[in-house]
């Protein structure tokens, strides 16, 4: 059996996003680890997480079962690709559920994966964090998803600053897509143009560069995606 060329962790890896990355890296030979509330039956580990817990428990069980199947193993890359999308202004009845909900599957994720990456990121590594392209400025219609969103590129910058906990050389950025092309997205907005909608493999091929070490972004980076008749181009926000 030939060597693995690295090891990824992927949070959200049941996810659409998520699924296509785990097949992506598993393809290029790659140990591939999920996080998720289902296991991927394509990952070589899956940890399992518990819905509706307090931030600290759902972090100190995380964080616990990724030692366990991590044990002395670094990582090249942690690909936080969890999150969800809730609508609403500020008089809607559910923007504070709305909200919380936003906060729990953006921002929960994103620092619980940074908390990882201190731990686990081998030096030189890579996290990825799920940004949105519309969260640069304001969300009136989504505020709840606009908020969470903003928290997490703030929390890239924060990363990829000195003292932030990361390993030496390691990178932090964020994908800032405008839509990506789900079966989710395809079934609510059916009569969308599709061809302006970033496919999955696309955002798994660029993390696969990204990981091994071409053509990375500077560290800190918004990577806005934007995708015009099925091509994709990037830009820094």
């Amino acid at each position: 059996m030939a060597s693995q060329t690295g090891r990824v962790l992927v949070y959200g890896g049941k996810g659409a996003l998520g699924s296509a990355c785990v097949s992506f890296f598993k393809a290029k030979n790659y140990w591939v680890g999920s996080i998720d509330l289902a296991p991927n039956e394509q990952a070589d580990a899956n940890v399992l997480v518990k819905a509706a817990e307090s931030w600290t428990v759902q972090e100190e069980e995380v964080v616990q079962e990724v030692d366990k199947i991590l044990g002395e193993h670094k990582l090249d890359a942690i690909l936080c690709v969890a999150g969800g999308w809730a609508g609403g202004n500020a008089a809607s009845k559910d923007f504070i559920k709305n909200s919380d909900l936003m906060w729990k599957q953006s921002v929960w994720t994103s620092a619980i994966s940074a908390n990882l990456a201190g731990k686990h990121l081998k030096d030189g590594g890579l996290i990825t964090l799920p940004g949105a392209a519309p969260a640069v400025s304001g969300t009136p219609g989504m505020i709840g998803y606009g908020m969470a969103k903003a928290a997490v590129h703030q929390l890239v910058k924060s990363l990829a600053a000195p003292n932030s906990g990361l390993p030496p050389k390691a990178k932090a950025v964020a994908i800032l897509p405008v839509t990506l092309d789900t079966p989710m997205n395809r079934k609510w907005m059916s009569t969308a143009d599709f061809s302006t909608w970033t496919p999955l493999d696309f955002v798994a091929g660029l993390f696969y560069k990204w990981t091994s070490g071409e053509e990375q972004p500077e560290n800190g980076s918004l990577v806005k995606l934007t995708t015009r008749e099925g091509n994709t181009e990037l830009s820094f926000e």
